[in-house]
């Protein structure tokens, strides 16, 4: 689990890095670069964010050294006044990213505003002895495709763009194309009966095969998302848990307040969401939502 944490870590870290070079064209110098690298993950696309930021301001047209510590030390001697309760971040989709299952935009724009409504900060105040800090915050992440760039898996709520592919009635070629398409080894051809058999068990709903399809033999089925819960880093990681369906976009709002709702109802003293989080209590929450 700990190489899995680090190996994604270093994933995003480094299509953060190209994203934000390619949107912002503010460039670093090499020793900018290193110690940016140093700031913790969860809190680095921030950290950077600001430092351009400060360092346009300032008429610097390249990021030194200098000015990563400058941003570094008072964004770290300020951190309470940044924290407001909750963290919800995203995928690089609405960047353009190609593997898009389907589109987040406004589900993120919705579940802020629902967020924003529970007063979260105003809770850990409440509870939380001392200064707040990020990891005392609760968080919501989206990935729009199974790559998942944002890390669902160690938030306290992931939600993962999902279509999955059905066989439709339309004769199937048997080019193999879907099988080619299918990274996850969910697709295989019956040529007794001549169509694709799809493995459900396998099958990560990427949705990648159906444009693959020449013959429209595969059609888009179930289109929503998947909802992890549970997840989190620190002393004790643990991979957050799949609910077992695929979600309207309502139903995630839903889910959402549900979580928060428990969440305030069970933590004490900062404890997070994944600490108080049973298996019980993740089959209860799936019996009140059922799939699309």
């Amino acid at each position: 689990m700990d190489y899995y944490i680090r190996t994604c870590a270093k994933a995003v870290d480094s299509a953060q890095q190209q994203i934000t070079s390619e949107e912002i064209q503010m460039k670093w110098t090499p020793e900018a670069e290193e110690a940016i690298k140093k700031v913790p993950f969860f809190v680095r696309k921030r950290v950077r964010t600001r430092v351009e930021k400060e360092a346009e301001a300032a008429g610097n047209p390249l990021v030194s050294l200098t000015d990563v510590k400058a941003t570094q030390a008072r964004y770290l001697a300020n951190m309470s006044s940044e924290i407001k309760g909750y963290q919800i971040e995203t995928c690089f989709g609405p960047s353009g990213c190609p593997n898009r299952a389907i589109i987040s935009d406004q589900l993120e724009a919705r579940i802020e505003a629902d967020v924003q409504k529970e007063d979260l900060l105003g809770f850990l105040k409440q509870h939380v002895k001392g200064d707040l800090k990020f990891h005392h915050e609760f968080r919501i992440t989206l990935a729009d495709c199974p790559n998942a760039c944002s890390q669902p898996q160690i938030k306290d709520i992931g939600i993962i763009g999902a279509c999955a592919p059905v066989v439709t009635d339309a004769p199937c070629s048997l080019c193999e194309a879907c099988v080619e398409a299918c990274k996850e080894d969910a697709i295989r051809i019956d040529t007794a009966k001549e169509v694709p058999v799809i493995d459900d068990d396998l099958c990560l709903k990427c949705g990648k095969c159906i444009p693959a399809c020449p013959t429209g033999t595969l059609a888009e089925g179930q289109k929503g998302f998947r909802v992890q819960l549970g997840g989190k880093l620190g002393r004790h990681p643990q991979l957050a848990k799949e609910l077992p369906g695929v979600y309207s976009a309502e139903q995630v709002r839903l889910i959402v307040k549900d979580c928060i709702r428990f969440y305030k109802q069970h933590s004490k003293l900062g404890r997070r969401f994944a600490q108080i989080l049973q298996p019980a209590d993740i089959e209860a929450i799936a019996r009140r939502y059922p799939e699309i």
